[in-house]
């Protein structure tokens, strides 16, 4: 299994503490998908501003066929979260 080097909730700071804060605040805790960025708090945040559009913007798609095709896109690549 690959090692990744990331950042604790202990040593955040700075963006990367807001960033960890709001994930717990949504979801309970900070997932590895959001994690795994950690090193690059910048790249991170881009990378959740790309989430929330694609799956929350606007789009001829509804919420759930975007969940639905996320869901069927992680199968087919084999991610078991």
């Amino acid at each position: 299994m690959p090692w990744i080097r990331t950042v604790s909730d202990e040593q955040a700071d700075g963006l990367l503490r807001k960033i960890y804060e709001a994930a717990v605040t949504r979801a309970g805790r900070v997932f590895n998908t959001v994690r795994v960025m950690s090193l690059n708090p910048a790249t991170l945040r881009a990378s959740l501003s790309l989430y929330q559009t694609v799956m929350f913007g606007r789009s001829p798609l509804s919420r759930a066929q975007r969940e639905l095709l996320a869901t069927v896109v992680s199968r087919v690549n084999g991610c078991r979260y």
